[in-house]
């Protein structure tokens, strides 16, 4: 991991604020927040981020993009309002939810792609909690971000699967040699509770 490796948890807490404070802005008036020189200078190497919003019952929206093409700086602010109001799986979430929403930000490494003989390693080259994948073929692609399998559980083989049908293909189409898979890994922060203490998220590496 490069620049994202070396966030403190004082930088995941700003990161973090900031999103729900690009949220807050954005619903209340439709306007971007404006950004602090020193928050743009901080934060102005290029990396993938997602925006993960959570209410009691579960996700609420999770809106983000894998490739580092952007400043962070301004990709948490763009990511979190499309979160908030673009996930095509949600109605946009309104003012007076944002009180019992949970805000978590993700910061992602260059994702790689798995180098195997036969299909068999990806389960060895793979760890649930350290990495989350993405998976595509032709036109078909699909990305679970570290926290998920730890979420539901799974194993290895597990979340090929499910990452196998999120990109519409079928569960063990990675068997078949045919799928690109790659891998990347996810410094996360969260808030405890809807607009509380930010912790960093122990992915298990």
């Amino acid at each position: 991991m490069a620049e994202d490796s070396k966030l403190s948890d004082s930088d995941g807490a700003i990161l973090v604020r900031t999103a729900r404070k690009a949220v807050t802005e954005f619903l209340s008036n439709g306007n971007k927040i404006k950004l602090e020189p020193e928050f743009e200078k901080k934060f102005s190497f290029n990396s993938g981020v997602f925006v993960t919003l959570n209410k009691t019952g579960g996700l609420r929206g999770c809106v983000g993009f894998p490739l580092p093409v952007q400043k962070l700086s301004r990709a948490i602010v763009d990511e979190a309002i499309a979160a908030a109001t673009e996930d095509p799986r949600f109605s946009p979430v309104t003012m007076k939810e944002l009180g019992d929403i949970v805000f978590e930000v993700t910061v992602l490494t260059q994702p790689i792609e798995i180098d195997v003989s036969d299909p068999a390693e990806y389960l060895s080259k793979i760890k649930v909690g350290r990495d989350g994948l993405i998976i595509s073929h032709s036109f078909y692609s699909g990305l679970l971000l570290p926290q998920v399998p730890g979420e539901y559980g799974w194993n290895e083989e597990e979340f090929l699967q499910h990452t196998c049908l999120k990109a519409g293909l079928a569960k063990d189409f990675w068997k078949s040699g045919e799928a690109k898979i790659e891998k990347f890994e996810g410094i996360v922060f969260k808030e405890e509770i809807p607009n509380g203490e930010v912790v960093r998220k122990s992915n298990g590496s």
